[in-house]
């Protein structure tokens, strides 16, 4: 006879379906792999994926504008993930990516996500490690399950903490999941070139009043398995992140990013619409367009940039598959003086899914037109892009 009190049993069957939660729907985690029970209460999911691309260019290097084609790895994951009991999880994924990409042959392998999570309730969740900024919404979308081809190049990625921040995040849902907050505090910019080394201090919430969005990570499309509309924003913050004078090692200033977002999709007999929308503001002070400013601050830093995303996903199969067209448009201003990156996005595309997520092609054409064209850098001149890719999840 079990001398578990029933109360506690039925805490421990809650913490294990929460957790189970998580790692169902965790960013990038796909239904998929090996699954093992380790002990009473462990559990070890192994997940491999990978992104073939191939793509063509108009230009091969910023001093060469004849085109190019390569086929590289974009993504090359191994996955490890589960619970250590009813409260702690774990994550950690290993990756190679963009492997052969330019020539570049043989990457090294590298932790891109090793965190530890504590799941107390679905309103007090706790991670700690290197994880996903908790930003802006399309970092947190996961890349193996996007609507486009792929996130923005830039604009998603705050100038300091990039994809991914080492550091430690409270987040929960509210009201039936309604509501989500979230709170990290991160390393940020570190090391010498700060004039402080402070943590970087970054904050999110979201409203969904139709289906909720109740995990860390969101998704770029549910193929029509959800009536979703969401509403987030999203703060970002690191004091005496520069110098305004570097050469002085005087004047510090601080970051801010600011970043607002919508997402809709709505599944109908005719098919499923999805619509995305987002804003965001970097700066820092205007310290890159000073004189004496510190050279290794990122470009990004001062930017002002949109996004809008589109999908329509037929009803039916078509051959073996479903057949999901897109298009993403994407505006970047550079508050910069020394030299002027502005440009538009524009891009059309159609995803054929085969199983799913697990097993899909995507195509994608896009056009990259700079506001002025820098006639000594070929990659600063307008041009188009084409590329097909494979995903397989397993």
């Amino acid at each position: 006879m079990s001398n578990k009190h029933p109360a506690n049993t039925m805490v421990q069957r809650r913490h294990r379906l929460l957790g189970g939660i998580l790692m169902a729907l965790i960013p990038g985690f796909a239904s998929a792999g090996a699954s093992l029970q380790v002990g009473e209460e462990g559990t070890l999911n192994i997940n491999y994926a990978v992104q073939v691309w191939s793509q063509f260019r108009d230009f091969r290097s910023a001093t060469d504008s004849g085109d190019s084609f390569d086929t590289f790895l974009r993504r090359n994951r191994l996955t490890f993930s589960g619970q250590y009991n009813d409260l702690v999880g774990y994550y950690a994924q290993i990756e190679a990516g963009s492997d052969s990409r330019n020539g570049n042959d043989n990457r090294s392998v590298y932790y891109r996500d090793a965190y530890v999570t504590l799941d107390y309730s679905d309103s007090a969740r706790f991670i700690v490690g290197r994880f996903k900024n908790t930003f802006s919404r399309e970092n947190l979308e996961a890349c193996l399950e996007p609507l486009s081809l792929d996130r923005s190049e830039v604009i998603s990625y705050t100038p300091f903490g990039g994809t991914r921040d080492t550091g430690v995040a409270m987040w929960g849902n509210l009201a039936d999941a309604a509501f989500q907050y979230r709170f990290m505090i991160s390393d940020g910019r570190e090391g010498e070139e700060p004039a402080k080394d402070s943590p970087r201090f970054t904050a999110r919430v979201h409203w969904s009043p139709l289906d909720p969005e109740y995990d860390y990570g969101y998704r770029g499309t549910y193929l029509g398995t959800s009536r979703v509309f969401t509403v987030g924003l999203g703060y970002d913050y690191q004091p005496d992140v520069a110098y305004a004078n570097y050469s002085a090692r005087s004047n510090p200033v601080d970051y801010t990013g600011m970043t607002a977002d919508v997402f809709y999709e709505q599944p109908t007999a005719s098919g499923t619409y999805t619509m995305s929308a987002a804003y965001f503001d970097y700066d820092a002070d205007d310290a890159i367009n000073n004189a004496n400013h510190d050279a290794t601050l990122p470009v990004t830093t001062e930017l002002e940039a949109s996004y809008f995303k589109a999908g329509y996903l037929f009803p039916e199969k078509i051959g073996i598959g479903r057949l999901q067209l897109f298009l993403r448009h994407e505006t970047s201003d550079y508050k910069l003086t020394s030299t002027n990156l502005d440009q538009t996005w524009s891009s059309i595309g159609a995803n054929y899914y085969i199983d799913g997520q697990r097993l899909k092609v995507t195509a994608e054409f896009a056009q990259i037109d700079f506001d002025e064209e820098d006639p000594a850098d070929a990659s600063r001149q307008d041009y188009g892009q084409a590329t097909v890719g494979l995903q397989l999840i397993f």
